[in-house]
């Protein structure tokens, strides 16, 4: 029997889906979590020719091998760097609980628990970048700038002036920021020619320019915020180089949070630096040395790097292992909160187990997926015991800490949400001391006093297209 053309094409499509799903099932979830496979999948059956090519495009969240070797090149170096350090800055008496987490975080990120370090918190907008303005006006070696979204606009112009006045008076500055991160604002032409007319050393980080070769998953950006000043004093925190309302013309306004750090662990978010200033141009800096920076406070101090460079996903795995060491309190700041199942079952079990757990998030949300993702969470939080406070429109509080019992705090530029902990390269800072921890708790006050805490019933009682909007949203987390 003759089979007709149609037939034929319809055949070969028909056993060719088939094909592809069997192909999907096997190999889509090796190496991923459940609900991230199961993402992907829902999107390659439902809309095969469509979700092929996602998952061809951004399936995989591995940066390419040649940016993971050096990544093994830099740890490597930071090792040894950090193996050579006084005895008297690392050897440390922390707490017992303390202990295997500060092992598990050098183990993962190469990088040690210092002691001897002070900080400034810098709990408003134009606090920080002021502050940060007058620190470049004051380098006479070396700035060290590296932030995802940097545009000139008239917020930040300050930032660049100063940046320049120091290069024309034979300062070294050197400049990163995220291409695809900063490419969108409308002020990112004009500070990439103020850069470049003015002599500073800069770079794109994560280029995405598929016709010059230069291809990796478009969604992997490198989302750091720091900046170095003469190797003895940092910055880093939630708080990009732009305008607080983003140049956007709507009326939402972005609050941040930025910490002055000085003292020995200057020299690891140098490293940090260092890091990605050798990813993007294949030049090793050498201008740290932790021997060469003297005790300046009481704080205890350790930088975690996390991001697709790394095998696993280091401030996940540092965020769990607090929660779980929580004793009494927990307070965690997070403008996208999208927990993956590990994070929900530590974050829940505390609250569970009678340890006081509060969660400032914003009212409002600036990524309508993200925002409706993360909403999805509040009613298995609210039903643990979990307190939430919404933080007034029309602000998005953008700050990224938490803090744990009576002098552990965490900040740096790190959501709580599965984008930051897969897909983003970002730094985290870990700090022991009760006055670091007192100045986080005031700031945490501060966003109480404009903040409403969401209760059960209310949340019990928003309509059915909220709560599908919010399930739909929740099944795309994984792979957002």
């Amino acid at each position: 029997m003759e089979l007709s053309v149609p037939a034929v094409i319809g055949a070969v499509t028909f056993i060719g889906d088939i094909v592809v799903k069997v192909l999907a099932v096997i190999y889509v979830p090796r190496n991923r979590r459940p609900q991230t496979a199961l993402a992907w999948l829902l999107a390659i059956f439902l809309l095969p020719y469509v979700g092929i090519a996602l998952y061809l495009l951004a399936g995989n969240w591995l940066l390419p091998k040649k940016r993971r070797d050096k990544q093994l090149t830099i740890n490597t170096l930071i090792k040894r760097t950090a193996d050579s350090v006084d005895a008297g800055i690392t050897d440390l008496d922390l707490p017992d609980w303390l202990s295997p987490i500060e092992t598990l975080n050098r183990t993962l990120g190469a990088m040690p628990m210092v002691g001897g370090n002070r900080a400034t918190v810098y709990p408003s907008d134009a606090e920080g970048l002021d502050a940060m303005v007058a620190a470049i006006d004051g380098a006479r070696v070396a700035v060290h700038a590296e932030f995802y979204i940097m545009s000139v606009d008239d917020t930040s112009q300050p930032f660049f002036d100063a940046l320049v006045r120091a290069h024309d008076r034979g300062v070294t500055v050197r400049v990163l920021f995220d291409h695809l991160g900063s490419r969108r604002y409308k002020g990112y032409k004009k500070m990439k020619r103020m850069l470049t007319q003015s002599g500073i050393d800069w770079h794109f980080m994560l280029p995405f320019f598929p016709l010059a070769g230069q291809v990796q998953r478009p969604d992997l950006r490198n989302h750091r915020k720091l900046l170095v000043i003469d190797g003895t004093a940092a910055f880093t925190g939630s708080r990009n180089i732009i305008t607080p309302s983003y140049q956007k013309r709507h009326t939402l306004r972005w609050h941040d949070f930025m910490v002055r750090l000085e003292g020995p662990v200057v020299a690891e978010i140098e490293a940090v630096f260092i890091s990605d200033w050798f990813a993007e141009t294949n030049e090793i800096l050498d201008e740290f040395d932790l021997d060469d920076i003297g005790i300046e406070g009481d704080l205890a101090c350790q930088v975690v790097p996390s991001g697709p460079g790394f095998e696993g996903e280091n401030n996940l795995r540092l965020f769990n292992s607090l929660v779980y060491s929580a004793r009494k309190r927990i307070v965690l700041t997070s403008p996208y909160f999208v927990p993956d199942d590990s994070m929900l079952y530590a974050i829940t079990t505390a609250a569970q187990s009678s340890i006081e757990v509060e969660l400032f998030v914003s009212e409002i949300g600036d990524q309508f997926l993200v925002y409706h993702a993360q909403r999805s969470y509040y009613e298995a939080l609210l039903k643990a015991g979990v307190r939430i406070w919404l933080y007034e429109k029309p602000t998005v509080l953008h700050a990224k800490h938490f803090t744990i019992d009576d002098e552990l705090s965490v900040f740096g530029s790190s959501n709580m949400d599965m984008r930051s902990f897969t897909l983003d390269l970002e730094i985290t800072v870990v700090v022991l001391g009760a006055s670091f921890h007192r100045d986080l708790t005031a700031t945490q006050e501060e966003y109480r006093a404009h903040s409403r805490e969401l209760t059960l019933d209310e949340w019990n009682q928003r309509g059915f297209l909220s709560r599908a909007l919010d399930n739909v949203a929740r099944l795309t987390a994984a792979v957002q």
